[in-house]
């Protein structure tokens, strides 16, 4: 479960201060918890499809904001895949 405590922390961590929640590293890092929660869930509860179309739409979404980081900047999208372990 993402806790307003844990995404208070990533939002520091990614946005430099606690009100920069918009930046796309904050909204990486936020969909990335949240799909390995997720990813999780469905090693009991294999077929909750509900919740696996909800976790491809974070996919995507993620997918989509890590392109657009990639095109804007190239340092910021190694640094983000390389500190969340998200594997290209």
């Amino acid at each position: 479960m993402l806790t307003k405590e844990i995404k208070k922390e990533l939002i520091e961590k990614f946005g430099g201060s606690e009100k920069n929640s918009g930046k796309a590293e904050v909204q990486i890092a936020i969909l990335t918890t949240r799909i390995n929660e997720l990813t999780s869930h469905f090693g009991k509860h294999k077929k909750d499809n509900h919740s696996r179309v909800g976790l491809l739409k974070m996919v995507g979404k993620r997918r989509r904001l890590l392109d657009y980081l990639t095109k804007k900047d190239i340092n910021r999208y190694r640094k983000i895949i390389e500190e969340l372990n998200i594997r290209k």
